[in-house]
């Protein structure tokens, strides 16, 4: 057989199987219930978009990432997230700690754990702290972001040094990109780990949302930082959350289409519930 033909049977294949796949996802809503997780789900949301646009070639996808790069910016301007990161390290890490002495615990696990959440801390007191104040003191950066605030701002006429970076060749674009991300690799891997590690702290429990609205009050004690809503694949539902530390509430809507306001389900909705602490 022609190695086209392989190619396209393999690549017909792959593609039957990405549809399967996705045809049994279930769909998660996240919602956090204090500043610090809402700055992580931020950053982790940026640093995913610009990885997407960094791999396109065209000055569109350059646009993208330099855009993504300084919502960034802008973020870790805001306050010291480095040290926030790290609270949350050793928060989790004491919390699993607790778990050492519990039967039936996989203790070869748990100290691979603890060592990785170990190792992570390291990283992130040893990175260079001047490394993000170095990119939002950069000049081309800067222009480009003082004129991203007026609609249009950064098109040819205003910034044609950045009109001339978007048509370099894509390799040379690829290393400044690289060169600037690198510097913020400790924090991205910082809240990458953290928020896995929340999400995986609790197993989802069935619920319904009796009239498409389910509220729940938390037991005192019990640390809540996310809520995850999790529905079956294509349906036609989406959830509202709303809540703090102490309780929150999910409600049940009906997507219509873009011109009508979307109104909420009175039927009994079951979904998944995880209660990240």
């Amino acid at each position: 057989m022609p190695f086209v033909a392989v190619r396209n049977k393999f690549m017909r294949s792959t593609v039957e199987i990405q549809d399967a796949i996705a045809e049994h996802e279930s769909v998660t809503y996240e919602q956090p219930l204090n500043e610090r997780l809402r700055t992580f789900l931020r950053l982790n949301f940026l640093f995913q978009q610009a990885a997407h646009h960094a791999e396109g070639a065209s000055p569109w996808s350059g646009r993208a990432t330099v855009a993504s790069l300084l919502e960034i910016l802008a973020i870790l301007g805001r306050g010291d997230i480095r040290q926030e990161i790290t609270k949350e390290i050793e928060r989790l890490s004491t919390n699993f700690r607790r778990f050492a002495a519990q039967p039936g615990v996989d203790t070869s696990r748990l100290d691979a754990l603890l060592g990785d959440l170990d190792q992570l801390r390291t990283a992130l007191d040893s990175a260079n702290i001047g490394a993000s104040s170095t990119l939002r003191e950069s000049i081309f950066l800067n222009a480009i972001k003082h004129r991203s605030v007026i609609p249009g701002g950064t098109c040819e006429f205003d910034l044609p040094d950045y009109k001339h970076w978007l048509g370099l060749p894509f390799d040379v674009r690829s290393r400044d990109v690289s060169t600037w991300m690198k510097a913020l690799t400790p924090l991205k891997e910082g809240v990458d780990r953290v928020l896995w590690l929340l999400r995986e702290t609790n197993p989802p429990t069935e619920e319904i949302a009796h009239a498409g609205m389910y509220q729940h009050v938390l037991s005192r004690g019990v640390s809540c930082q996310m809520i995850r809503v999790t529905l079956p694949p294509h349906t036609e539902l989406y959830p509202e959350i709303s809540g703090s530390a102490h309780r929150f509430t999910v409600r049940f809507y009906h997507f219509q289409n873009v011109d009508d306001r979307p109104a909420q389900t009175t039927e009994d909705v079951s979904f998944q519930l995880t209660c990240c602490g």
